[in-house]
């Protein structure tokens, strides 16, 4: 529960990185998609439109016109694929912006203070997302470092004031790489924070999904399973009810919107590229497997016309018909669950949402 709604689990977030999830609407999001929290970016944000505009519009909330819940990422990710133009040091990290380049620092202080500003529900620690593969030592000091900013983290956001009168909430990071031991002693140290979630770190970075499940099933184990799991950036359909099957709550990640983007379509019979030929002529529904009014509206016929035509509206169409696919499969793996049969279910389920159509 957040102070802007509650939040049922399991859930799929969709990534607005910029204040606005690709292509789709906030009305398109609330009325088609049927999500409950998304995503924003505090690189991003910070970058453009900035601190300033943000606080004066009173908080993302207010700035895009979403009023149910926002996640914040930290801007660790986006700050460490920038391995060109950033120095990590003990005070944080120096990085060029992608914009104008100009040099800035984030600090777990600092990154604390932004989210605050931009006004997240849930903001995340600030971390290091170690690149895969990586070496033990580095992996380890890696871990380290990621603790000891998250103390920093903690004592600034304890330090400070809730913004625009609502409730927001940190939530720490495992990190250790692919390495179980480093695995279990970070998510000791999260663990140990308390706080009301926490989250899994540093996979889908290249990892094979086997090691995704193993390392996701022992963070899992170890951490609160009264508090909700936020496995960050995963994944694809079949991950995410894998990872549900482990212990998550919680998923974000760009896929549906840019896998749909580039014409792949996530269904309730398998996966589709719309650019085929062989829909040319298929009139039937996007997917009528699923209660989206939005995917039994266009036909694949239609909609690959647009796709080819290179026309905006076939970028918005698939993109929101595989968000509700997304949410609609979360839907049905808390349904499955509250029944008791959400194993067998999901491993029905699975081998048919990876058939290639």
């Amino acid at each position: 529960m957040t102070d802007h709604g509650e939040i049922p689990t399991p859930i799929f977030m969709p990534v607005g990185t910029v204040g606005s999830v690709k292509a789709v609407s906030q009305q398109q999001l609330k009325e088609d998609v049927k999500a409950r929290i998304i995503l924003g970016n505090t690189y991003h944000l910070y970058l453009r439109p900035g601190l300033e505009v943000l606080e004066a519009a009173g908080g993302i909330h207010r700035f895009n016109g979403w009023d149910r819940p926002i996640l914040t990422d930290s801007g660790g990710y986006q700050v460490f694929s920038l391995a060109g133009t950033r120095k990590i040091q003990e005070d944080g990290v120096v990085f060029q912006s992608h914009i104008d380049g100009s040099r800035h620092l984030f600090s777990p202080e600092k990154v604390m203070d932004i989210q605050r500003v931009i006004g997240g529900d849930i903001i995340m620690a600030f971390d290091e997302c170690p690149p895969y593969p990586s070496e033990y030592a580095y992996a380890e000091k890696s871990m380290h470092l990621t603790h000891r900013w998250l103390d920093r983290c903690f004592e600034r956001f304890n330090g400070t004031p809730d913004k625009y009168g609502y409730t927001q909430n940190l939530f720490p990071i495992v990190q250790g790489s692919v390495f179980p031991d480093l695995r279990k002693a970070s998510c000791a140290y999260v663990s140990g924070k308390g706080a009301v979630g926490n989250a899994i770190g540093g996979l889908s970075v290249g990892e094979p999904e086997a090691q995704l499940y193993e390392i996701c099933e022992a963070c899992c184990t170890d951490l609160p399973a009264d508090k909700p799991r936020y496995l960050m950036g995963v994944g694809t359909p079949w991950n995410i009810l894998e990872c549900i099957a482990r212990g998550v709550d919680m998923f974000d990640c760009v896929m549906p919107t840019r896998n749909g983007r580039n014409a792949m379509l996530f269904t309730s019979k398998g996966v589709i590229n719309i650019d085929n030929k062989k829909w040319e002529k298929d009139f039937s529904p996007i997917d009528d497997g699923i209660d989206s009014e939005w995917s039994q509206y266009y036909s694949k016929a239609y909609l690959r016309h647009l796709v080819k035509s290179k026309e905006i509206l076939g970028l918005t169409i698939a993109s929101v018909h595989n968000l509700a696919f997304y949410l609609h499969l979360v839907t049905e793996a808390r349904k499955h669950i509250q029944a008791g049969d959400f194993v067998s279910w999901k491993n029905e389920q699975v081998p048919l949402l990876q058939t290639r159509l």
